[in-house]
């Protein structure tokens, strides 16, 4: 569902303190082009934004965070946009949870409540579980190389005629 705000003039549009940015200035801050973020919010990685009347896209502070939640699973850990789509999720699920929690409820709706958020974040886990045992083993053959690269290196130290001073 697409927010919509009054519309805004350019004076004020500069002036306002409330927080929210154009796109361009949104872009500006992630160091994201203007279509990466268009095309996060096509894939559903960010939520449909608040819009002008004019239809221009406002960011909100909560929408600057979770674009720099994406381009920290993304550069940090490598993850593809459907694996940060899923721990997104996941998050957006516990975050509901949380809003919806009431110190009035039963302990059993309680417990289900918990027990919905433990799934999420098991398959969070998951998740990193799959990218770390692929970073290990690419460590390892990395770490073989360098095996190969040195045993090569001392066979031709070793094999090297000895210089002469002078030479």
């Amino acid at each position: 569902m697409t927010r919509l705000l009054p519309p805004l003039d350019y004076d004020y549009a500069m002036e306002r303190d409330d927080g929210y940015l154009q796109i361009g200035e949104a872009a500006e801050r992630s160091e994201l082009t203007q279509r990466t973020l268009r095309y996060y919010e096509e894939r559903g990685l960010l939520p449909a934004p608040t819009r002008m009347v004019g239809g221009f896209r406002l960011y909100s502070p909560a929408d600057m965070e979770r674009i720099e939640r994406v381009k920290a699973l993304k550069e940090l850990l490598g993850f593809s946009l459907a694996d940060i789509k899923e721990m997104l999720e996941a998050e957006d699920v516990r975050m509901q949870i949380r809003a919806e929690w009431n110190k009035d409820d039963e302990a059993e709706e309680k417990a289900k409540k918990v027990r919905i958020a433990r799934e999420v974040t098991l398959r969070q886990i998951a998740l990193l579980d799959q990218k770390v045992a692929k970073m290990e083993k690419m460590r390892v053959q990395l770490a073989e190389r360098l095996e190969k690269h040195d045993e090569m290196l001392r066979r031709f130290t070793e094999a090297a005629p000895p210089v002469a001073a002078g030479d």
